[in-house]
């Protein structure tokens, strides 16, 4: 199949003005001037799609999905349900990362992996951490480094949970431990190897963190924070984190805008931060005691929505945004395929309204699954 996308305004996500892109099965072949006469003359499927007036950019990367579910603090009636295709696509979402959370005894990273499979065989790209917030935490195999060397989706360990109740409480040296045997995987198979860190409520903030890098031979890239925005204080820490070398990850909500905004203010290194959706995971409410009081669901959806606020209405460039969804998680991520139109990265991309930022058009690895705001593409079980 050939896709021929034309007249856009291209972002990629650095502006590249007015010009055309052609997509070639699952890559992206050519970007400029590309004649149409010729496409049509090839003889084989082809599809022109004219972009006018409207902005092209790369589909959005989600570092932090719970394609499972999550949940389950409230008892087990509050087990958050599995993401389904539609979600994602609707919330241009082309590359997922899938983890589990507080819970890794009734749900299993085995399972996780089948899941993102599905996904994948649906028209995602997916990827999952393995573990969830314990340590000693979850695997398919022995440890964390067998996993992230021999199973091909796992691309590193998380969600590990630090200055949070219902953490493993881990010290300072189990950390240590799993982020070295997560790099050590990475390095042996070609991987980012990293740790992704759920981080908490709780009054250390992001220390454990920057211990790591005082205190042991731990590389600060392979070190990734998310929820970085529960707090003022959190959010200087993470501020301070990315300073040394660190990625750090707000989770969209509706003051994302205003948090990207302070971490340009207070000279954040823009180039390692990351938004994610924590999509289908739960969002526990707890008292100044700890008891749960309420409970809701996190949607895909926001990671998109949030984007759109922070250049719609709080003015911050679609250049500034853009890599915070794109580029810079497949650098922290080493998904050197994903995350910028350029020639034969993967054929993800999304078609905007130029005014509104409305999503038109998803193709993800080549594939037309969003057509004029319509699903063309469904989950197996969706109706």
């Amino acid at each position: 199949m050939i896709t021929l996308i034309k007249n856009g305004e291209v972002y990629a996500p650095e502006p590249l003005g007015k010009t055309s892109i052609l997509l070639v099965d699952q890559r992206i072949a050519k970007i400029g001037k590309i004649d149409e006469q010729t496409v049509k003359n090839l003889g084989v499927p082809y599809e022109i799609v004219d972009a006018n007036e409207s902005i092209v950019v790369p589909g959005f990367i989600d570092p932090h999905v719970h394609l499972m579910g999550g949940g389950g603090e409230g008892g087990f009636a509050t087990r958050t349900p599995e993401i389904q295709l539609s979600d994602m696509i609707q919330s241009g979402i082309t590359t997922a990362v899938g983890l589990l959370g507080t819970d890794g005894t009734t749900r299993h990273v085995t399972s996780l992996l089948a899941k993102a499979r599905g996904l994948e065989e649906e028209g995602m790209t997916t990827y999952i951490y393995t573990g969830n917030y314990a340590v000693p935490t979850s695997t398919i195999t022995s440890n964390v480094k067998d996993d992230v060397i021999l199973i091909d989706k796992v691309i590193g360990a998380g969600e590990i949970a630090i200055s949070d109740s219902r953490s493993g409480q881990p010290s300072l040296h189990e950390l240590a431990k799993l982020a070295a045997e997560a790099r050590v995987g990475g390095m042996l198979s070609g991987k980012a190897g990293v740790t992704h860190f759920h981080t908490g409520p709780g009054k250390e903030y992001l220390t454990l963190l920057h211990q790591l890098l005082e205190d042991y031979e731990i590389p600060p890239s392979q070190l990734y924070a998310t929820h970085i925005s529960r707090s003022k204080g959190l959010f200087d820490d993470a501020v301070s984190l990315a300073g040394k070398g660190a990625y750090v990850d707000i989770t969209a909500d509706e003051k994302t805008g205003e948090w990207i905004t302070y971490y340009k203010e207070k000279g954040g290194d823009m180039e390692h931060l990351t938004l994610s959706s924590d999509g289908n995971g739960s969002l526990p409410k707890f008292d100044d005691a700890g008891k749960l009081i309420g409970f809701g669901v996190a949607s895909t959806q926001t990671l998109f929505k949030q984007v759109v606020s922070a250049v719609m209405e709080h003015d911050l460039p679609l250049e500034d945004v853009l890599p915070l969804v794109t580029s810079n998680t497949s650098d922290v991520l080493k998904l050197t395929n994903k995350g910028r139109i350029r020639i034969f990265n993967d054929a993800d991309a999304l078609i905007l309204d130029k005014k509104t930022l409305t999503l038109q058009h998803v193709f993800a690895k080549g594939r037309h699954v969003m057509k004029d705001m319509e699903l063309l593409v469904k989950g197996t079980f969706e109706h």
